[in-house]
């Protein structure tokens, strides 16, 4: 009779491995590869019947889009319309109907909860398995976008895979795989933000933002406390700036009575929402404060 120790059953390790087989066939059945005249490899979500979303950086050019689709047909895509500021891009294809999208609750992804991210190259659909590295409140790109939540994953990200979806553990789209600003990171835009931008982009091909006309660098105040604030050191002639009565050299220290203290605070304001909108400036000239009331433009098309 013998004494070994029985050997543990791999039951549940092989239940996970059918479990993530079956989210990766899913969610093949919904990503398309984007090839764009520039070449670069990237990923797409099929989101609607004849509608794909992909990551707007990674979009270099407009023309001579190609999508392979998940069952091999390659066709013509065009740009409905793109975001920089959420990184989403939208493009018009002859997809075929598309089963609606089940979308995941921004708020129930939790630090820890696995991730799945897929893409599709040369060779066909890819996945990468990680988690969710970091889940922070809502917050706004350097390109001034809002996004409902920040989602930072621990995986390493294939090039081809960004553009491309992410589900999380109950098959649902957590949102898209895209680099972040730091070497190796990795964001997913929340499907919810996603949602909100496509809307916009389906119908006006573009995000309205506001626009106040000045060129700005950040600045330290003269006194003890070193207080931070922006310097005007261009300004649009037609601008809402300088029809205000902005100046070259004018120092912008608040917004409404709150502080501002770097170009990145004051841009965070121009939301989509303040288009139209007089918004009282708190300046400094020569050193003695002064307050001007500007009007917010829209910002052209770039």
């Amino acid at each position: 009779m013998s004494d070994a120790p029985t050997p543990p059953s791999l039951a549940p390790f092989a239940a996970l491995s059918a479990g993530l087989a079956a989210l990766a066939e899913a969610g093949a059945a919904r990503t398309v590869a984007v090839h764009g005249r520039d070449g670069r490899p990237r990923s797409g979500i099929l989101w609607a019947e004849n509608l794909v979303v992909t990551a707007e950086e990674a979009l270099e050019r407009d023309d001579r889009i190609v999508l392979v689709l998940p069952d091999g047909t390659r066709v013509g895509a065009e740009l409905a319309g793109r975001d920089p500021g959420t990184d989403i891009a939208l493009l018009r294809a002859p997809t075929g109907p598309v089963m609606p999208l089940a979308l995941a609750s921004v708020e129930a992804a939790l630090p820890g909860h696995l991730v799945l991210a897929l893409g599709r190259g040369e060779h066909g659909a890819g996945n990468m398995l990680g988690t969710v590295a970091m889940a922070g409140p809502a917050w706004r790109s350097m390109r001034g976008g809002k996004l409902e939540r920040r989602l930072e994953l621990g995986l390493r990200l294939a090039p081809e895979a960004e553009g491309g979806p992410v589900l999380d553990h109950d098959g649902q789209l957590l949102g898209m795989a895209v680099a972040g600003a730091r070497k190796g990171a990795v964001l997913a835009i929340p499907a919810v933000t996603i949602a909100r931008v496509v809307e916009v982009l389906r119908t006006k091909g573009r995000i309205a933002r506001g626009y106040l006309g000045l060129a700005m660098q950040p600045v330290t105040l003269p006194g003890p406390r070193g207080a931070r604030a922006v310097i005007v050191v261009g300004l649009d002639p037609d601008g809402p700036g300088a029809r205000a009565g902005v100046l070259l050299g004018d120092v912008v220290t608040g917004w409404n009575g709150a502080a501002i203290g770097s170009v990145r605070e004051l841009l965070a304001r121009l939301d989509p929402e303040m288009v139209g909108r007089d918004v009282a400036l708190d300046l400094l000239r020569g050193g003695a404060p002064l307050r001007v009331t500007v009007r917010i433009a829209e910002r052209a098309a770039a």
